[in-house]
């Protein structure tokens, strides 16, 4: 099997997140069509919520990484030399 290599994990993650992204999307349209059995329902339910909670922690690293690297306002010193060119 390929191992993924550092610089394609951010990229891999944002495949990985919309398509979760667009799964639970599905399976609420499904659910609100009334369409879906008891049993489906039920399942689809489920599912629904191993991809929000996939979702979620994949927003949360996000938020962590972003957080991370604006640590100690770095973000706003670049911002306030790039705007005093």
């Amino acid at each position: 099997m390929a191992k993924k290599h550092p610089e394609n994990e951010s990229e891999d993650t944002k495949v990985d997140f919309e398509s979760a992204l667009e799964e639970l999307e599905n399976l609420v349209s499904k659910m609100e069509s009334g369409e879906l059995s008891l049993d489906d329902s039920l399942k689809a339910f489920e599912r629904g919520i191993e991809l929000t909670r996939t979702c979620q922690s994949t927003l949360e690293a996000a938020e962590l990484r972003i957080q991370m690297l604006t640590k100690d306002n770095k973000l706003e010193a670049i911002d306030t030399l790039s705007n005093e060119s």
